[in-house]
């Protein structure tokens, strides 16, 4: 598919291109509803941690997010859950988003897509101080894609945990 703009002297090439982008990442995006799930066993990332996804929702109108697993062992499929969790958001009117990532230890990033997507298409999530990402020294593959693409389309404030005695920072 070939695509031609006309830049008028009034409007930047930047601002044409920006929307363009976002069009075709969401685009891309909208075609990949990952469904899978796994029958291994998956290694704890953090000792004594809960394996399992869970949100909450607080008083002041903020969503937690906590991701333990991609790939819905003995559970509820990852990109089900978060549509899930997003559909809470919108019904209790949240305004700001806390997504925990420290205890994704790897799997396949595409799993993630309905985060991603969930965040891109809900303005009050993509704005300064609307979406707050945990990361920390456990945080691999897919939770650096994730933090990645989440800062480049949105404004995210990163938050790491400490790290721990014996580490190197």
């Amino acid at each position: 598919m070939a695509l031609a703009l006309a830049a008028s002297p009034s409007l930047s090439v930047r601002s044409t291109v920006r929307p363009i982008q976002l069009g075709l990442i969401l685009l891309t995006l909208s075609c990949a509803e990952p469904t899978a799930t796994s029958s291994r066993p998956v290694a704890t990332a953090l000792a004594g941690q809960q394996r399992s996804n869970s949100y909450s929702i607080g008083a002041d109108r903020t969503i937690y997010i906590r991701l333990a697993q991609l790939r819905g062992e003995g559970g509820e499929p990852v990109h089900a859950f978060l549509l899930r969790v997003m559909d809470a958001a919108d019904s209790a009117g949240a305004q700001r988003l806390v997504v925990d990532l420290r205890l994704i230890a790897g799997s396949d990033a595409r799993l993630l897509v309905p985060l991603i997507k969930g965040v891109v298409t809900r303005d009050r999530f993509g704005r300064e101080g609307g979406l707050y990402v945990v990361i920390g020294p456990n945080s691999f593959s897919p939770a650096q894609s994730a933090a990645t693409l989440l800062g480049h389309y949105a404004h995210p404030i990163f938050v790491t945990e400490p790290p721990t005695a014996g580490t190197i920072s």
